[in-house]
């Protein structure tokens, strides 16, 4: 019982920074209709930014606060010089620049930093924190963090007049033009928000898995799967959605062996386009015709 309980809780860690990409992944959705691919190496690359502030002597808050407003930058840029040409190409093209912008990132990084996997420094003790045995204390603070993170978010969209005017733009950008919301720039902080948060979660989970360039394949794997089951177009979904697939991920991988944990998560994706393709808690869309 013990086990099992142990296996719960840090699923739910590990399952909260697959729900932050999750969420990410449902952003980037949101403006361009299309899953970018490329928000693991995005993650993995601003990961690798934090790793050489840290190097350079920087204490692990500075890189880390510094590192999420680089990556809100990068994602600005890359939407505005990059995605925005793009906007109305058919879906082929556009899917060709997120699988370029994957390669680009991913091959830059193993050209500047090489192949060879770092230790990435967690930011909490070794000992266990308040006494807990059944989470280390970088699983009890990496989850602390993304509550955080998620909370913070919820509040921005939910309750401040850019947060409101992100979310009309993502959802209807005709009807925000007609009441004057610049819908492009819109667009654009939420690339570079789903930028940000990635880099949370990259820094979060680098402890666990260790730094090196393809570090991300898995979680944005983990993370699609989550998305889809809560509902590719529901923010909250994604993240709902993120912590189960984190749970699973860990119980499958104690009773059924470590070896299917991705085939749990493909499993997931096929099993919820092929029963109910908006997931949990996303919409379902009718069209006459």
């Amino acid at each position: 019982m013990d086990l099992l309980i142990h296996q719960i809780l840090s699923g739910l860690a590990t399952g909260g920074i697959y729900a932050s990409m999750a969420l990410a992944l449902v952003m980037i959705y949101q403006a361009t209709h299309h899953v970018n691919f490329a928000q693991g190496e995005m993650a993995m690359f601003a990961t690798y930014l934090a790793w050489t502030l840290l190097q350079s002597g920087l204490p692990y808050w500075g890189a880390f606060f510094l590192t999420v407003i680089v990556s809100f930058v990068a994602g600005v840029v890359i939407e505005r010089v990059i995605i925005r040409p793009v906007e109305h190409a058919p879906v082929l093209s556009v899917v060709t620049v997120f699988i370029g912008l994957l390669v680009i990132f991913n091959s830059v990084a193993g050209w500047v930093f090489s192949y060879t996997i770092k230790p990435f420094p967690s930011p909490f003790p070794e000992k266990p924190l308040f006494g807990n045995v059944y989470m280390s204390s970088h699983e009890l603070g990496s989850m602390g963090i993304t509550l955080v993170l998620l909370l913070a978010l919820f509040v921005f969209f939910r309750f401040t007049p850019l947060g409101l005017a992100m979310r009309a733009a993502a959802q209807n950008p005709v009807s925000s033009r007609l009441v004057g919301v610049r819908v492009g720039w819109m667009l654009a902080l939420g690339w570079g928000l789903a930028a940000a948060i990635g880099g949370v979660a990259g820094m979060m989970i680098a402890p666990i898995v260790y730094l090196e360039p393809n570090m991300m394949g898995g979680v944005l794997l983990y993370a699609f799967a989550g998305a889809l089951l809560g509902g590719i177009d529901s923010p909250g979904g994604a993240v709902v959605g993120g912590f189960i697939v984190g749970v699973l991920e860990n119980v499958v991988g104690t009773y059924l062996g470590n070896e299917l944990k991705f085939t749990i998560a493909l499993i997931l994706i096929v099993t919820v386009l092929v029963i109910r393709p908006s997931g949990l808690f996303g919409k379902v869309h009718v069209s006459r015709v």
